[in-house]
């Protein structure tokens, strides 16, 4: 599948230039478990509920890999999910690499975060009356700073610090001249909140997971019972510069 898309990705018009062949190029995909929303200009991935308590890594995470600490399961493969996010014009960039710097006699390691397109994530999930709501991923993550004293954390609004992931990219990998493998399909890592260096969608920092002076949980307030299913929501941000305006945002009736 993936060795037939991308040739296709080369010459595709992008939506914002030419809609016509995009629109008609789009409807013949066929990637389980993903969905390009035309409407929102998000891409809309099958999920199901995974955890509704305790803290995390991931916010969603493949099937059989990370669900003990991921909000959501998802089917889809992580590669077939980058190639719908380069269909509506997200540039992928790369996770956080660690590089060493200086001379010989002083060598040194740094840290460089991740980068890639922004991309707001979201959930949709059933409202009181039972239609659909696009909620923002801030409304099912707390954040935990621990102080000096770490048997009593202090729940903070993680709203600000995810406004948005980066479209990291992943990782290929593999032996000169033999096909590459996509790192992300075989390790799980689809969204991460902690830095792992494999992962599709990250934070736009690097946050080290055995660093417990920031922790995430879940919070459970909107979020259906595990096992239901949901869709995950990814809507690339516009660039202004490019003359593109803002999606809709989340937290309306779908």
């Amino acid at each position: 599948m993936m060795k037939r898309l991308f040739p296709l990705l080369l010459t595709t018009p992008l939506l914002a230039e030419d809609p016509k062949p995009s629109v008609d190029l789009l409807a013949k995909l066929d990637l389980p478990g993903v969905k390009i929303n035309l409407e929102r200009k998000s891409v809309d991935v099958t999920a199901a509920v995974s955890l509704r308590e305790g803290s995390l890594e991931f916010i969603a995470c493949l099937a059989n890999s990370k669900e003990h600490e991921s909000i959501v399961v998802v089917k889809a493969r992580p590669s077939h999910i980058h190639t719908a996010l380069l269909l509506l014009r997200a540039k992928p960039g790369h996770p956080a690499i660690r590089k060493m710097v200086g001379d010989e006699d002083n060598p040194r390691w740094i840290d460089i975060p991740p980068q890639g397109s922004p991309i707001t994530v979201s959930f949709v999930v059933p409202s009181e009356d039972g239609k659909p709501i696009d909620r923002p991923i801030s409304d099912f993550v707390a954040r935990i700073d621990y102080d000096s004293d770490p048997g009593a954390p202090e729940i903070e609004d993680s709203g600000e610090r995810l406004q948005h992931f980066v479209f990291a990219g992943s990782r290929l990998y593999g032996k000169d001249g033999e096909p590459k493998t996509y790192l992300a399909d075989t390790s799980g890592s689809v969204i991460s909140l902690s830095t792992f260096g494999d992962e599709l969608l990250c934070l736009p920092e690097v946050y080290a997971n055995e660093n417990q002076a920031l922790q995430w949980e879940v919070n459970p307030k909107h979020l259906p019972e595990i096992g239901t299913e949901i869709t995950l929501r990814l809507t690339p941000t516009p660039l202004k510069e490019e003359g593109r305006t803002e999606p809709p945002s989340p937290g309306t009736n779908d």
